[in-house]
């Protein structure tokens, strides 16, 4: 059987120079990297990933946290999305994925002390950040490895997280519209439990400021007003005394449901209304009409998450990171110049 040490000897390296190569240690240069894979190939070595794993007391394996039960989130695009970034990153780390289930705060929290305690995985992502979320209170008192998609309700400098520039590209969302000439601008869906809708909607309300537009408390539509009567919420919107002339929404499946329920109601998309949304699913070229849409760069939020992750891991002493992910506008055909 072919061993580490026959690895070593005709690489020309030091058997523990070929176990930092198993473990894909970033202090081993890529061409050393390389010239130990191709001998490992070459003499048919396979690692014994789980005998490695119970030497070092580790799982080789991470805890991705969703928000709500996996049953719900896999009906929005953008978790497989997050998670195909995810699993790229721990597979080319020879990583495994643990996915929670929880459907309530208090299941998340209990599964995720489970994960930690119990010792099932090696660190934690947060695939959102919630207002004072007693998970993320945990972790950081236990001094676990974690990393936050999204940006950190408290604690921001000490903890790690990967984000887009919320108030940034919502502001500038919102200065679109303005520049097409509308004033009369709601902000619809999203629940302000998570950070992600509170940052969109300050941005929205700078840019409102800056172009000298009051805000307008009726034009705030909550994602509770939506999930229970997405027609009634619209309506509520449109039967004002002075309705929007357009709509910035949470994201591309509010904006479908809110083209749908218009649609019904015999008001065109974009020449009655324009809409703009975020996330850019697939989806949004093909809607009727065309989706004008942030694209947020989900798959890269779930891979530099995990490679933030893997590095606190790996290096326990890795100072907290911010890193920002940049958004691209797709201008396409729902937004039109006011009439």
């Amino acid at each position: 059987m072919v061993t580490i040490k026959d690895v070593a000897k005709l690489a020309n390296v030091a058997p523990s120079t070929v176990s930092r190569v198993i473990a894909n240690s970033s202090r081993i240069s890529e061409q050393t990297k390389k010239r130990v894979r191709e001998v490992m190939e070459e003499l048919g070595y396979h690692p014994n990933l789980q005998a490695r794993s119970l030497a070092a007391k580790s799982t080789q394996a991470i805890g991705v946290i969703m928000p709500n039960s996996a049953y719900y989130a896999f009906q929005n695009p953008f978790f497989p999305e997050v998670l195909r970034g995810i699993s790229t990153s721990s597979h080319d780390n020879k990583y495994g994925i643990y996915l929670s289930t929880g459907s309530t705060e208090d299941e998340i929290y209990h599964e995720v002390t489970s994960m930690v305690l119990g010792r099932r995985v090696d660190g934690v992502i947060l695939l959102y950040s919630r207002i004072n979320d007693k998970t993320m209170r945990f972790l950081q008192k236990s001094d676990f490895p974690f990393v936050v998609v999204g940006r950190p309700d408290e604690d921001e400098e000490r903890v790690s997280y990967v984000d887009n520039d919320n108030i940034h590209i919502t502001k500038q969302v919102t200065n679109y519209l303005i520049n097409l000439g509308h004033r009369n601008i709601a902000f619809v869906g999203g629940s302000t439990n998570f950070v992600v809708t509170i940052d969109r909607l300050n941005g929205y309300k700078l840019a409102l400021k800056d172009a000298g537009i009051p805000f307008n408390d009726e034009y705030m539509v909550h994602e509770d007003f939506i999930k229970e009567n997405g027609r009634e919420a619209i309506a509520s919107l449109m039967n004002l005394s002075d309705p929007p002339t357009a709509l910035v929404t949470q994201d591309d499946l509010i904006a479908y449901e809110m083209i749908s329920h218009l649609e019904d109601m015999n008001i065109r998309v974009p020449e009655d209304i324009s809409i703009v949304s975020f996330n850019n699913l697939m989806l949004s070229e093909h809607s009727k009409p065309p989706l004008t849409s942030v694209d947020i760069c989900i798959y890269q939020l779930g891979y530099e998450a995990t490679k933030c992750l893997l590095e606190k891991i790996s290096i326990p002493d890795t100072l907290p990171k911010r890193i920002t992910i940049p958004t691209k506008f797709i201008e396409r055909k729902s937004c039109e110049q006011k009439k």
